[in-house]
């Protein structure tokens, strides 16, 4: 037979007390947010004004799932990065998805980004790429008291698979004119255009800046135009084409610099052609001997600053062919992601902003590197959360080291 056999146990006593932290560690500030370089460039483009140019332009309206700041981040990362197609755009950009949300954007599908690339307007980026010019004026330091603007044009030759691009004699393709400041390294204006049409048709269009100095070659000649300039107040310099005869008014007597500096005439002259109705203006007649012997003649309507001053302005003319020549081969405008008009002028617009971007960021920063080691340190580090200050640095270890273990929380009762 079975007992079962119940005992009373005395209850245990609740706890009563409390646990008393005792503190260790030092306390250390939170980790505060990095944005990658990428981000940090990006964030001086003006978001509201974009949307607004974007909303004018119905930029949104035919390629859905895929804004207009998706398009115009992919292609500033295409430039930036140095990407060279169209699917090693698309691959690269898709393997960088931690990073898509902090920039406001998405991945991207090729058959997308070709559509976008064929449809959408190419007047938004150009709009953006004025809009930009300003805040880089705001940014870059300007150096000089004369207000210099260099006008010039560079062609952008196509392939045979761009079968809309027209031929002008000497290249197939596209053609960029440039309004561009040497003494901040920024471009002001840039216009898009087929390779057939002439330079000075474009710059008949320009907004004149009052009491600026344009400088500009032998393509421009339209008399009419220069006279406008010279009513604004402006002065010119450039060079008159071979074949225009000129009247001497007098001859000016050439200073020791002017010796040193190779010029070899200086005379105040008049237009002798039949054309002299148009610019009834006596102008400033200045050659200039080369180094390789060669008689350079430049022409301007300043009577008053020294030849040796007119000639250095014109001297000045070639930091835009070095503009030209940087973006060429630093930036992509060679080789295209798409084969429509519409493609290449969003492509050329965006190597443009792309431009302005490190120019801005260097200034920012101060850096005193060269633009091309500068764009260099950019490209190895786009998607690095580092302060673009901090570029030339070498990365930080990517494991910390460990904690001591003494430095804990410990928990004690009281």
């Amino acid at each position: 037979m079975i007992h079962c056999v119940a005992g009373a146990r005395q209850a245990v006593q609740p706890f009563c007390g409390y646990f008393l932290v005792v503190e260790t560690q030092k306390v250390e500030p939170g980790v505060r947010y990095q944005n990658t370089v990428l981000g940090e460039l990006l964030k001086v483009l003006p978001r509201r004004d974009f949307a607004a140019i974007v909303s004018q332009h119905q930029g949104d309206r035919y390629v859905k799932g895929f804004s207009s700041w998706d398009h115009l981040v992919t292609l500033l990362f295409g430039q930036l990065g140095g990407v060279s197609s169209l699917r090693e755009l698309v691959e690269l950009w898709n393997v960088q998805a931690v990073h898509h949300y902090h920039l406001g954007t998405g991945p991207i599908c090729r058959s997308t980004l070709s559509d976008a690339n064929g449809r959408r307007p190419s007047e938004i980026f150009g709009a953006l790429f004025a809009q930009l010019t300003s805040v880089a004026a705001r940014s870059l330091r300007h150096r000089g008291q004369e207000v210099l603007r260099l006008i010039d044009a560079t062609p952008i030759p196509l392939a045979s698979v761009h079968e809309w691009a027209t031929w002008n004699g000497r290249t197939r393709g596209l053609k960029t004119h440039v309004v561009y400041d040497p003494d901040a390294d920024r471009p002001i204006h840039l216009e898009i255009t087929s390779s057939t049409v002439n330079d000075v048709i474009v710059a008949r269009d320009l907004e004149i800046e009052p009491g600026a100095i344009y400088v500009f070659d032998k393509a421009y000649v339209d008399y009419r135009w220069w006279r406008r300039l010279d009513d604004a107040g402006c002065i010119f310099v450039t060079r008159p084409k071979t074949n225009v005869p000129f009247t001497r008014i007098k001859k000016r007597r050439l200073t020791t610099a002017a010796r040193a500096a190779s010029i070899i005439s200086d005379a105040t002259v008049r237009l002798a052609s039949q054309q002299k109705a148009l610019l009834p203006l006596v102008l400033r007649r200045i050659e200039v001997r080369r180094d390789d012997g060669t008689v350079l003649t430049i022409l301007s309507n300043d009577l008053k600053r020294p030849a040796v001053k007119i000639a250095g302005f014109y001297r000045k003319r070639w930091q835009i062919e070095l503009l030209f020549r940087w973006i060429k081969q630093h930036l992509r405008i060679r080789a295209f992601f798409g084969r429509s008009e519409n493609a290449v002028r969003l492509q050329i617009f965006a190597a443009l902003i792309a431009f302005l971007l490190l120019r801005i960021a260097a200034a920012v920063t101060r850096s005193t590197r060269p633009a091309l080691r500068f764009a260099d340190l950019v490209r190895s580090r786009l998607f690095e959360r580092t302060p673009i200050a901090h570029l030339d640095r070498p990365k930080p270890p990517l494991h910390s080291p460990p904690r001591e273990a003494g430095l804990q929380l410990a928990l004690a009762y009281a």
